[in-house]
């Protein structure tokens, strides 16, 4: 029976689980090579990790790698229900609250490498963690799909680590009581993109939904959002790589300052606040936002399991 050494927790109520060890030996390189030999040769394993009956279709996984690039404090590949991603938010600030527990991170700035680039990570203690993520941007500006049975539907294709399609306004309410229907109308807007072969940068898919309206109050927030992941799972923080994403927005329409802050609200009322610096002409985002261990446990996979590597 194998054992896999897991450590759980949640940021703004979106769950992180970090394998620390059993995880599979993807041997040495860029994070980027390690995470296609995860993909080719090694993907039942993400789908025992995260899916049920041991996780959720929330669930997030995150592999604790040794770093490739020098002067990294650990290295990180993310995967969820459906696949693998280039970098998570959330999931950065959940691992440096892991790190954190298990005695391997003080408070201070630290480098992490990612199949996307190092980003850096700075701790604050007591869970808090500012990223500063990859470089973001937008792609287009204002970009239109047609949705069968709603319309022209128009949003700003950007990336934050991950590629987004960003409306502004939704014909849904952004609260947790239309989750059926914003998921619903955020997954329609997901199949047309597809359908109509509009993609991110060099045909790459877009596989994050966001939607854009106005916070429970000024006094929290400056906008709350709705984001549907790749596995069609909502996002119940406010998404780091999303608001990295909005940040590049906000600052190529005039809309934010250098250095100034914007607060982004969740689904569920969770809040990171975001910043950008300008760097040779790139956007630079940093989020901020805590995390909560909340179990630290060994997977048993069993061969006769019939589910022993999830269902899928």
């Amino acid at each position: 029976m194998r054992q896999i050494h897991v450590i759980d927790s949640h940021t703004g109520g979106e769950p992180t689980r970090v394998v620390v060890a059993g995880g599979p030996d993807l041997g040495a390189g860029p994070l980027r090579e390690r995470l296609e030999r995860f993909r080719a040769e090694h993907d039942r394993f993400r789908s025992a990790v995260v899916n049920e009956p041991r996780g959720s279709d929330a669930m997030v996984g995150a592999l604790l790698c040794e770093p490739n690039e020098p002067g990294c404090a650990a290295g990180v590949i993310f995967f969820n229900n459906v696949g693998y991603l280039g970098m998570c938010g959330h999931g950065t600030i959940g691992l440096v609250a892991t790190l954190a527990y298990m005695g391997r991170m003080e408070a201070g700035v630290r480098r992490i490498d990612t199949p996307v680039g190092v980003v850096t990570v700075e701790y604050h203690g007591a869970g808090v963690t500012t990223i500063g993520n990859v470089a973001s941007y937008r792609l287009a500006k204002g970009a239109a799909v047609n949705v069968p049975g709603i319309g022209i539907v128009t949003g700003d294709i950007a990336w934050g680590g991950n590629w987004f399609f960003m409306v502004e306004g939704s014909p849904v309410a952004l609260t947790l009581a239309n989750l059926e229907g914003l998921t619903s109308y955020t997954w329609r807007i997901r199949q047309a993109l597809t359908a109509n072969g509009i993609t991110g940068a060099g045909g790459a898919e877009i596989d994050h939904i966001e939607l854009f309206g106005p916070p429970s109050s000024k006094e929290v927030a400056d906008s709350r959002n709705f984001v549907l992941c790749p596995g069609k799972a909502y996002d119940r923080s406010p998404c780091g790589t999303g608001t990295s994403a909005k940040l590049a927005c906000l600052y190529a329409d005039g809309k934010l300052k250098e250095g100034e802050a914007w607060r982004q609200e969740s689904i569920v009322g969770s809040v990171f606040e975001g910043r950008v610096a300008v760097r040779d002409g790139q956007v630079m985002p940093y989020v901020r936002g805590e995390a909560f261990v909340n179990a630290d446990a060994k997977l048993m996979l069993d061969e006769l399991d019939p589910f022993c590597w999830g269902i899928r």
